[in-house]
């Protein structure tokens, strides 16, 4: 089977740089694939990409060496199983709260005896190779998202549930679970940077991978500074809409910036 490159580059300490994709379209995959992203998300969550949109974004993104992964809306086993069966190498879970909904994320990603996953990877054994299934549950990268009230007070039942690779921290629900305004890159005054430390000294302890959505580089590159292996930047609409205000700024003579607190 084909080795998760994503798992490998972590394992060994070197930080994963993750682009985001919100638009439902080969055409913008494709250029974000062709940057040297070391992996690739298709949101399905919050994004427009829907399953007939992600396949032929999966099938774009596989021409290059870029790990394909995908968040997926909820923790619902039916659409978990079918973008791995897609080929997808890696899933962000949300809303991951406790103990049980974690093994619930696990299993549906793992062939039995180690879960419940349904084979029939029918895209997954042209990319992943003939083999798959004896190497699946191995190599799929399972990150659960820590985003809730709840799952701030288990941090521990989470990261220690078998299976679980990694936990991937989303700055704006995480913010309105602890009654602050939602977005990235949150400053060190606020409680939101301090449960993102918090988060993260669990995930050291529990020996598991953390990663966290950024809205800058030199944020991301603060997060891997301070012990993060995984770190997403902004998604292919932020860039896309940040380059044009740049250039029409630029021309126009617009010194007005506006942020975006959305992915």
């Amino acid at each position: 089977m084909r080795k998760n490159k994503v798992k490998e580059m972590m394992k060994t300490g070197k930080p994963v740089i993750n682009g985001w994709l919100q638009i439902p379209s080969t055409v913008s995959a494709e250029v974000m694939a062709h940057q040297g992203w070391d992996s690739l998300t298709i949101d399905m969550q919050h994004g427009l990409v829907d399953f007939t949109n992600a396949l032929p974004m999966l099938q774009t993104i596989s021409t290059t060496d870029v790990t394909p992964l995908a968040r997926v809306n909820w923790n619902e086993p039916g659409q978990i199983m079918k973008i791995l069966d897609a080929g997808c190498y890696g899933i962000i879970c949300p809303m991951v709260s406790n103990k049980e909904d974690a093994e619930r994320f696990v299993q549906a990603c793992m062939y039995p005896p180690r879960g419940y996953r349904s084979f029939g990877p029918v895209r997954g054994l042209i990319y992943g190779g003939s083999d798959y299934a004896k190497y699946a549950n191995d190599e799929i990268l399972k990150l659960a998202m820590i985003e809730t009230k709840e799952s701030l007070e288990k941090l521990d039942e989470i990261m220690s549930t078998p299976g679980v690779d990694g936990i991937y921290i989303g700055p704006a629900d995480l913010s309105l679970a602890i009654g602050e305004e939602p977005g990235f890159d949150k400053a060190e005054k606020t409680k939101a940077y301090s449960e993102i430390l918090r988060i993260l000294e669990h995930a050291k302890k529990n020996n598991i991978f953390a990663g966290i959505h950024n809205g800058t580089p030199e944020y991301s590159q603060k997060m891997i500074d301070k012990g993060f292996n995984f770190v997403t930047i902004g998604a292919d609409q932020r860039t896309l809409s940040a380059g044009a205000k740049a250039v029409v700024e630029k021309m126009k003579g617009s010194s007005k910036k506006e942020g975006s607190k959305s992915y």
